[in-house]
Formats: structure tokens, sequence, C-alpha cells
């Protein structure tokens, strides 16, 4: 598997993306040395890649980073129609291709932390190290992923606030930790399938009132079962996760919309909207209004 490795700090930094789609037939363009990572997330379908002297399938949940300084070809047209993500980024930092993963934790070749390295750790200089992604991937979290590219060009509304340029890096550093994530080969764990089943659930019917017991119901798993698969992939309950995603629908509509708060809170499922605006002050530390006045002028 070719691994991408950069060089940090500098972080890889977000510069645009965008959702896009071909009919049957329709095939990528030819381009060579285009000076930006091109990421392509498939939500539907399948495309045909080519990059250099290695070809891809890029199908539905998978990733592929094409490189800046390579040759890239569509190999044939697409067999059916398919959607896909494109996001561009660059580094200022120096990167490489590599076959090898670097050492997890706890394996052999890390260096202990001992005196040496506690004083290294207090010096006043820049320490850099390595992190990798995938060039090709199955997502491990094909959800999650398509949510922060939501939000991503969601964003791209606000490109002239410095609190959405703000916002978008942060949510690309988190995209470079899911492909990352991609790299642990646990796509088949029943653990991760269960939470990914219910995470898409809840985002398909989160304006409609949703509890365990009808997640339960719906997934033909134990309402307890799906709270510890959510906490161990996701961080997080089921319940909790929903209101976040519903925090986060509410947040685009924000910035697409005039809609006043109380419509806003009855679109993304909340009956009450001053629970809403409760639940949007914890979570994001301002209230709705200061959220869509801060990012309309930021």
């Amino acid at each position: 598997m070719s691994l991408l490795q950069f060089t940090v700090p500098p972080l890889p930094h977000y510069m645009l993306c965008g959702l896009a789609d071909y009919g049957i037939g329709g095939r990528h363009v030819n381009r060579r040395n285009i000076e930006v990572f091109d990421l392509l997330v498939v939500r539907e379908g399948c495309l045909f890649l080519g990059e250099e002297d290695r070809t891809y399938e890029v199908g539905e949940g998978c990733a592929l980073i094409l490189r800046p300084d390579s040759y890239h070809y569509g190999t044939q047209g697409c067999d059916s129609y398919t959607s896909y993500y494109w996001l561009h980024f660059q580094t200022m930092g120096s990167w490489s291709v590599t076959e090898t993963e670097l050492p997890r934790q706890g394996q052999e070749g890390l260096e202990p932390y001992d005196e040496m390295n506690t004083k290294a750790l207090w010096s006043y200089e820049t320490h850099t190290f390595q992190i990798q992604v995938p060039q090709f991937a199955k997502l491990l979290h094909p959800g999650k992923v398509d949510e922060l590219l939501g939000q991503l060009i969601q964003l791209n509304q606000s490109f002239y606030s410095s609190s959405a340029k703000w916002s978008q890096q942060a949510l690309f550093q988190e995209l470079l930790r899911q492909l990352s994530l991609s790299m642990a080969g646990e796509e088949s764990s029943p653990a991760a399938a269960c939470a990914e089943q219910a995470a898409a659930y809840m985002r398909k019917h989160y304006r409609e009132p949703v509890t365990a017991q009808q997640l339960g119901e719906q997934l033909n798993f134990h309402p307890v079962y799906i709270a510890r698969c959510m906490q161990r992939v996701y961080g997080c309950a089921p319940m909790e996760y929903l209101l976040h995603h519903r925090i986060e629908q509410a947040k685009l509509l924000l910035l697409q919309t005039d809609y006043a708060v109380t419509r806003i809170a009855e679109e993304v499922g909340f009956n009450q909207a001053a629970y809403f605006t409760s639940c949007f002050t914890r979570i994001e530390g301002i209230s709705p209004r200061r959220y869509r006045q801060r990012f309309a002028y930021g």
C-alpha cells in the first residue's frame, strides 16, 4: 500500500472542495503536475483512474489522493452514475511516498520515554514528526467522512470569513485523521459496522424523534450494545451523536438561509426553540444568532 508521509509542522492545509458527478460513460480528465493534492471520495458508483503506472477502481466508500507531481488519467468511463467529492490541499512542509508504515505505539522501534527525551520535549526547538495517510483506502467510517466533507462545502459559502476559514482547517485535520484511521484494517470489525449503521440511521432520520429503543429495533441490536459500539468508534453515546448532528445541520441552515431560529429548531428535530438554543450554546459556545453573525460578517 502506498502511503503519503508528511513531515509536520507545518500541517497540510485545506484549499477548496466540491461535489461532482458523472453519468454512465463519464471519464476523469487527464492532467499532469497539477501542483496540489487532489483527494477524491466516492459516494456512489465508481471512478476508474490511473496515476503514472498504477490504476485504481475507487468505489463507494473509498478514497484516493492524487499526487501534485504526477500524471493522472481516466482508465475507462463510469459504468454507472457516479457521485464523488473532490478536495484540494497542499503542504508547505516536506512529504514523500513510502510503502513502510510508521510503528504504532507499543511497537518495536519507538524511542523510550526517558530522561533525554523529556529534556528534548521541554526545549525551545521545534521538533518535527511524521504523519501518514493512505493514498488509496476503503474508509473505516465513510459516514463520518461524508459529514466532514459536507460541512467543508457549506463553509465555502463564507469563504471570505476568517472564522469560516479557521473552521475549515480544523475540519480538514479531522478528515486527515479519518483517512489515517483507515490504515488500521478494522473495516470488518462488528463494532465498527454496528456503530456506522447506527450513525447512518440517525443522520437520515435526525428530523424525526429517535430513541435508543427505536434505534435498537431498526438495527436489530440491543440498545446497550449499540451504545458500547458508538462509544468505542465515535467516542460518544448514540443520543449525543444525534444531538451533535442536529447542531451541525442547524449551523448549515444558519449560514444558508434567513430562517428564524424557531424554524431552524423545528427543521433539525427540536420540539422547543429554547431547548435548541440552550443545546447550541452549550456545544458551540455562542448562541445561534451570534453564530450566524460571526460567519456572515467575520
